[in-house]
């Protein structure tokens, strides 16, 4: 069952180009179908969906092996639910393609997520960045962004590639993720390296985070929320199912290292979301401040934080595919994503208005929304492994977070109206319906995070035994 969820989304999508060019509604309908198909499967199915073929004998053993087990779980719900609103919620020209494009990015990210093979994993790893490429340029004409989101991106992606080479001649084998075995020798430490700088280009971390706001703010408002809300956790995934299990010797001598580029994101993401004006580009540096606590969580060690880090990937990917779909429905209306352009919406949109203000208030972190609880266990699993500093720090962002974001959400909601905009529709039945689950989600999350702790704290132990 598992490579259903993947070959599903691929073949779907390549089929769609067959379509009649004007045919949005069948489009649609197949694209909602088909995610509503791998969101309901795990569920339905149980267990791990396990698939495994043999494929390589020599240099080293490895297999399409395919699972959802383990961490993977709730990361294989939210990729489908994403790409499910992404896709209902599509407004933009060409939507045919557009929808083809995130159906192929689905399928590709489930096997990055459901890979139990390490090269399998890496080849999945570089296949999703083809279809947010090509978004970027379709629509907007966005060549600069594209190559850059290609070059750095595919970079890292080269060196997972060597590394894997690598573990699997070191090791003999690269099926196993899922099982722990503390690599040793020489060539340990570079294998570490090659793999920790792919998941840092990845997730991203400071320095290697440049490509990410652009990005973010240069997509269609579908690939973008599903491109932050699933695509950036490929990394940090890494780092809990590779990293952890075959490196946690290396994890704990390079520690300082990734807890210092992590704080130092937190803190320059939060401080760049105060000073924007972008709408996109106050999410995408939000983003990377929200990211840097989790690559704090994963690098305490602590199972605690681990557990937290679980949480907080799922609530950060609703939140933010809310935030990114709510951004585009207000630039589609009022043509521009600037603060001193926007105003009145609350008034003139207040459905739309509404959407905006439960997305935002769980980026900031509000009590009874998702993000509060994953970023309140991560913190007192950094706390707990002895970092006292370093959680320490980490509070000054989330204290910015609710600066830049109430900031948003006066100047677009209760601002100044400008003159010159015309007023436009509020949300519309399929829009509405795109935002609802995700809302939803957040919403049910944060009332009851037992819901995905009971499944996520069992996990950390496992991956920290």
């Amino acid at each position: 069952m598992s490579l259903l969820l993947i070959l599903l989304p691929i073949l779907a999508g390549a089929a769609l180009f067959g379509l009649p060019r004007a045919d949005t509604r069948a489009s649609k309908i197949a694209g909602c179908a088909v995610a509503a198909i791998t969101f309901f499967v795990p569920i339905a199915a149980g267990g791990d969906g396990n698939f495994a073929a043999h494929w390589l004998s020599r240099p080293f053993t490895a297999s399409l092996h395919f699972a959802w087990s383990g961490p993977a779980y709730w990361i294989v719900l939210l990729l489908a639910l994403c790409t499910f609103c992404a896709i209902l919620g599509t407004n933009m020209t060409r939507p045919r393609v557009l929808i083809a494009l995130l159906l192929m990015l689905e399928g590709t990210m489930m096997g990055v997520f459901e890979a139990k093979d390490v090269l399998a994993f890496a080849l999945f790893w570089d296949l999703m960045l083809i279809p947010p490429f090509f978004a970027l340029v379709g629509w907007g004409g966005h060549r600069e962004t594209a190559w850059r989101y290609l070059i750095y991106n595919f970079s890292g992606g080269l060196l997972l590639l060597l590394a894997t080479a690598a573990f699997g001649v070191l090791y003999g084998s690269t099926d196993v993720i899922g099982t722990a075995h503390q690599l040793q020798g020489a060539w340990a430490p570079w294998i570490f390296a090659g793999f920790a700088f792919a998941f840092a280009v990845k997730t991203p971390v400071f320095p290697l985070h440049t490509w990410m706001p652009p990005t973010y703010a240069d997509s269609p408002p579908p690939m973008a929320a599903v491109v932050s809300a699933v695509q950036s956790k490929a990394g940090l995934y890494g780092f809990l199912v590779i990293c952890l299990p075959f490196f946690s010797g290396a994890m704990a001598q390079s520690r300082w290292i990734f807890i210092t580029l992590a704080l130092i994101s937190l803190l320059y993401g939060a401080y760049i979301a105060l000073v924007q004006t972008d709408t996109k580009r106050i999410v995408a540096y939000s983003s990377l401040s929200h990211l840097g606590l989790i690559v704090l969580g994963i690098f305490s060690l602590n199972p605690v934080a681990i557990a937290g880090v679980l949480l907080y990937i799922v609530a950060h990917g609703l939140f933010s595919a809310a935030l990114f779909l709510t951004l585009g429905y207000v630039e589609e209306r009022e043509g521009t994503r600037s603060l001193t352009r926007l105003g009145g919406l609350g008034r003139a949109n207040p459905k739309l208005a509404g959407a905006f203000t439960i997305a935002a208030l769980a980026a900031l972190g509000l009590p009874g929304l998702a993000g509060f609880a994953g970023e309140l266990i991560t913190l007192t699993g950094v706390f707990q492994a002895g970092l006292f500093w370093p959680a320490l720090i980490a509070l000054v962002p989330i204290v910015l977070a609710s600066a830049y974001m109430l900031r948003l959400l006066q100047d677009v909601i209760n601002g100044p109206q400008v003159e010159d905009i015309p007023q436009r529709p509020d949300l519309t039945l399929s829009e509405a319906f795109a935002l609802a689950p995700l809302l939803a989600a957040v919403t049910v999350l944060g009332c009851y995070p037992h819901a995905v702790l009971s499944t996520v704290i069992p996990a950390a132990g496992a991956l920290l035994k």
